[in-house]
């Protein structure tokens, strides 16, 4: 029995999903009008849905696994389950009025707030026992102020631009942060097959975060490199044919790589090379 997994059919979040599958060694569909596509060789069928929609599949059982927002997961109510954070698709859910005109979250009290995500501001204003109106609207909630339907509106932020062509500032605290994630069905047990797609999703998230580390290092600065890149386990030593000399090889972080390339180069080490990872198990 195939392994079924429900993807965003469309958008950033789309792209971004199936450039993650790629790399972990799946098919993914050539022809953005295709709605499933089965990946034989690995045992999974993909199914390519709006990604307001998988959580619901999930959460139902119709399908194992999903990928979508946490902000999509969460306004679902659905009874599924965040199993695994992915890094990208990150934004920001925030509240935001006409400028200058708000400044705390206890002015919400008896306003009109619009949203396109009804489930996640209920939730935070009764974690919160804050009484206020909220109305749903499909999009375009920038201008729900303006032609009066809301006092304030909440909606995904990412660099704040078009509220601000909307005479628009958020204010208050952050009310969600959310990325794209993966996702089982609540209380149920893990579907077959879901620990090798997550060993492989693992190994790719890994992959982007970190780099190979190749140098020489002299014997009386052997100790000092090692402890600058002490790998995941232990990095790999062997001899070089110059005697006194090591050749050393590591796993690095691939954010500060830079600097600490010229921290070994500092102590001694030379033809300090970084190598991308596409993929590892760990």
């Amino acid at each position: 029995m195939n392994l079924r997994i429900a993807i965003p059919n469309k958008g950033a979040l789309s792209e971004a999903t199936q450039q993650i599958l790629t790399e972990a060694g799946y098919r993914q569909r050539g022809d953005s009008k295709q709605l499933t596509l089965i990946d034989a060789e690995h045992g999974i069928e993909f199914f390519y849905l709006r990604p307001r929609d998988i959580a619901l599949y999930v959460g139902e059982g119709t399908l194992d696994i999903g990928i979508t927002g946490r902000d999509l997961l969460q306004d679902s109510g659905a009874h599924a389950d965040e199993a695994m954070q992915l890094g990208f698709g990150r934004s920001k859910f925030r509240f935001a009025g006409v400028a200058g005109a708000h400044s705390d979250l206890s002015e919400l009290s008896g306003k009109r707030i619009a949203t396109s995500y009804t489930g996640v501001v209920k939730r935070f204003l009764a974690e919160r026992g804050i009484d206020a109106t909220v109305t749903h609207l499909d999009g375009a909630v920038e201008s729900s102020i303006q032609l009066g339907v809301a006092d304030i509106i909440a909606d995904v932020v990412e660099t704040g631009t078009t509220l601000r062509q909307a005479g628009l500032e958020v204010f208050g605290d952050v009310i969600l942060e959310s990325e794209a994630v993966v996702i089982t069905r609540a209380g149920a047990p893990a579907p077959e097959g879901f620990d090798t797609f997550r060993r492989r999703i693992d190994g790719v998230l890994v992959a982007r975060s970190y780099v190979m580390m190749d140098y020489d290092v002299p014997e009386s600065a052997m100790a000092a490199a090692v402890a600058l890149t002490p790998g995941m386990e232990s990095p790999t030593v062997a001899p070089l044919q110059r005697d006194g000399w090591f050749a050393v090889r590591a796993m690095v972080p691939r954010n500060g790589a830079q600097k600490l390339m010229d921290e070994l180069y500092a102590i001694g080490a030379r033809a300090i090379l970084l190598t991308d990872i596409h993929a590892c198990r760990l």
